[in-house]
C-alpha cells in the first residue's frame, strides 16, 4: 500500500512544470499597493512629508495677522474716529498726524534725548532693583527666622505706593537723578521681591530632600534645585518690574526734569502741541513691548529644561 502511494508524486510534479508553460503567466502584483497612489511620481518619500516653502510662509503671515489684529483695529478706529467727528480731532489727533509729529521729533533730535534720558534712568534703578531683590528674597525664602523678622516691615512698604513717597525723595535726595534712579528702584524692588520669596517657598520639598540626602550643600542645592526651579516665577516679577519701572519713571520726570519722555509729555501739554504727546506716550509703550520681549527670550533662555506645555 506505502508504493501505491508513493507511485504518482513524480508523474503529478512533471505534470505540474507542463501545464506552468501551456497557460500564459499572471500579472505581477505591486509589492506595496497602499504606498502607490500616496508617493508621487518623480518624487521622495521626504517630499511628501516636509510642508513647502508657500505654505510654512502663507502659516506665519496667518499667525502674524492674528496676533497684531487688535492692534491693528485699535489704530484704524483711532485714525477714523477723529476724521468722522466722533471725537474732537483737537484733543485727539488721528494717528497719522502723530506719526508725523514723531517722525518730525526724531528728525530733529528731541526723541532720541529724551528716550536716552529715560532709557539711562529706568535701566540704571531697574539693574539696581534686580540685583538687590533676588538675593534678598532667596534668603528671606529659605531662612525662616530671617522671614519673620523682616516680614511686617515688608508688609509695611510693600503696600505704601511708590508715586506715594515721590515727594519723600525729593525732599531727601533732591530733584536731580539720584531721586529718580531710587524711585524707580523702590518701585521695582517690590514684584521682583515677593515673586522670589514665594518661588523659594513652594519648591518641591520632594526635590529639596532628594538633593539633601545626597549631601548637596547648601550652594549647590539652590544651584541645582532652588534656582531652576524658581526662574518662573522670579522672571514674572522682573517683568512686572520692567514696566513699573517705565510707568514710575514717567510720573518722576514730570516734575523737576529737563529732559526725557515724562517731561516731553508734560511740556507738549502746556504748550498744547498735543500731537508731539501722543508720540511720547506712543513711544513709551514700544518701549515697554520691546523690554518685555527682551525679559521673555532671556527667561526661555534660562528655562530650557523645563518641558513645553
Amino acid at each position: 500500500m506505502t508504493t501505491g502511494t508513493e507511485t504518482p508524486a513524480p508523474a503529478a510534479a512533471q505534470a505540474a512544470p507542463d501545464r506552468a508553460v501551456t497557460t500564459a503567466p499572471a500579472p505581477p502584483r505591486p509589492r506595496h499597493p497602499a504606498a502607490a497612489p500616496v508617493r508621487p511620481a518623480g518624487k521622495g518619500t521626504g517630499a511628501v512629508r516636509k510642508p513647502s516653502a508657500a505654505a510654512t510662509a502663507l502659516r506665519r503671515l496667518r499667525a502674524a495677522l492674528l496676533r497684531s489684529a487688535a492692534v491693528l483695529a485699535l489704530v484704524a478706529v483711532w485714525e477714523t474716529a477723529p476724521r468722522l467727528g466722533l471725537v474732537d480731532a483737537t484733543f485727539l489727533p488721528p494717528v497719522s498726524e502723530v506719526a508725523v509729529a514723531w517722525w518730525e521729533l526724531l528728525g530733529d533730535g528731541q526723541l532720541g534725548e529724551h528716550v536716552r534720558a529715560s532709557l539711562t534712568r529706568s535701566f540704571g534703578g531697574f539693574a539696581i532693583a534686580v540685583a538687590v531683590a533676588v538675593p534678598l528674597g532667596l534668603l528671606i525664602g529659605w531662612y525662616r527666622p530671617v522671614a519673620a523678622f523682616l516680614g511686617p516691615l515688608l508688609e509695611l512698604f510693600r503696600n505704601t505706593a511708590a508715586l506715594a513717597l515721590l515727594p519723600v525723595f525729593v525732599l531727601l535726595l533732591g530733584i536731580g537723578e539720584t531721586s529718580k534712579v531710587s524711585i524707580v528702584v523702590y518701585a521695582c524692588v517690590w514684584p521682583i521681591l515677593l515673586n522670589t520669596i514665594s518661588a523659594v517657598g513652594n519648591a518641591d520639598p520632594t526635590l529639596v530632600r532628594l538633593a539633601r540626602s545626597m549631601d548637596l550643600s547648601t550652594p549647590r542645592l539652590f544651584q541645582k534645585v532652588i534656582l531652576p526651579s524658581s526662574v518662573p516665577a522670579i522672571f514674572t516679577g522682573i517683568r512686572l518690574a520692567g514696566a513699573v519701572s517705565i510707568l514710575v519713571l514717567v510720573a518722576a520726570e514730570m516734575i523737576g526734569a529737563k529732559a526725557g519722555l515724562g517731561y516731553l509729555i508734560n511740556a507738549s501739554q502746556f504748550n498744547f502741541a498735543i500731537p508731539q504727546m501722543y508720540a511720547g506716550i506712543v513711544t513709551i509703550s514700544a518701549i515697554g513691548v520691546a523690554f518685555n520681549q527682551v525679559l521673555v527670550t532671556i527667561e526661555r533662555r534660562l528655562s530650557t529644561w523645563r518641558v513645553p506645555a
